[in-house]
């Protein structure tokens, strides 16, 4: 079994265009509307309102404590929002387990590593394949599909390109290969939305060069929720960029026009995006 996709798109149509996302009328893969989350007394995101266009690679960007990794962990169900709306192909997801939004399409990395270091890389990713074959249903029935997924994880080696490394324990792996195969573990489940947290965290220029061609590569067809610090990167990999600020979205805009924007390069410290 090939790894397309098993999840109808079935986009409806929504607003996009200014500062909250909004304004003519695209297909959204991801749509978020007046969302909120409070901690105690302090309200961390303050009616953000996002959308992520079917088959577009989008970045959000914003400074330290803007809420950027909570706006991941409400949209992938970490944490549960305090008002709002987040929908995927249409369908409220707000809520709900992490499990049963990555079921209904969405697959996520995390900004630290989450290998399985004592596994090998083949195993890791068979491992993500295994979402796509009904695990959850028992043993018995999961057995019949074994082949199943082995085929798959070895085409997600093939597609990070970490054939070599097949049979190589993950925490051997140099950092950019273990992002490579997390990235690969993120396609496993065979979602069609595909949010990656700081996916070049850490690296040297070499590296980030690599991981963004690989983003490119194997995004293909998809669509992409990028949150990354690194501006050279966004504008590499970016269709649109969004601008979190103080748990609000103040821009939403081409890379050009964002790094042009004279709100956005005040909210970076006045400085201008190089």
């Amino acid at each position: 079994m090939g790894l397309a996709s098993d999840h109808a798109c079935g986009a409806r149509s929504t607003c996009a265009g200014d500062a909250s996302g909004r304004g003519e009328f695209v297909n959204a893969a991801l749509e978020v509307q007046a969302l909120r989350k409070h901690f105690g007394g302090s309200e961390i995101i303050r009616g953000l309102s996002l959308d992520v266009r079917d088959g577009e690679r989008h970045a959000v960007i914003g400074p330290n404590g803007a809420g950027k990794s909570t706006l991941f962990h409400l949209i992938s169900g970490l944490l549960k929002p305090t008002a709002g709306s987040v929908r995927l192909h249409g369908r409220e997801i707000a809520g709900l387990a992490p499990h049963e939004i990555n079921r209904q399409g969405l697959s996520r990395s995390f900004q630290i590593t989450t290998i399985f270091p004592r596994m090998t890389v083949f195993e890791n990713l068979r491992i993500s394949a295994m979402a796509r074959h009904g695990s959850r249903y028992g043993l018995l029935r999961f057995a019949s599909r074994q082949s199943a997924v082995n085929a798959d994880a070895e085409q997600l080696l093939e597609l990070v390109r970490l054939v070599p490394l097949r049979d190589k324990l993950a925490g051997n792996l140099t950092y950019s290969e273990q992002r490579a195969l997390e990235i690969g573990m993120a396609l496993g489940p065979g979602g069609d939305v595909i949010l990656l947290d700081e996916p070049t965290a850490g690296m040297s220029n070499d590296e980030s060069l690599y991981i963004v061609d690989l983003v490119r590569r194997v995004t293909q067809g998809k669509t992409l929720l990028v949150i990354e610090h690194d501006m050279e990167v966004v504008f590499r990999l970016a269709d649109r960029i969004s601008v979190l600020v103080y748990g609000q979205i103040i821009a939403t805009d081409a890379p050009e026009a964002i790094r042009a924007n004279a709100q956005v390069q005040e909210a970076y410290l006045g400085e201008e995006i190089e």
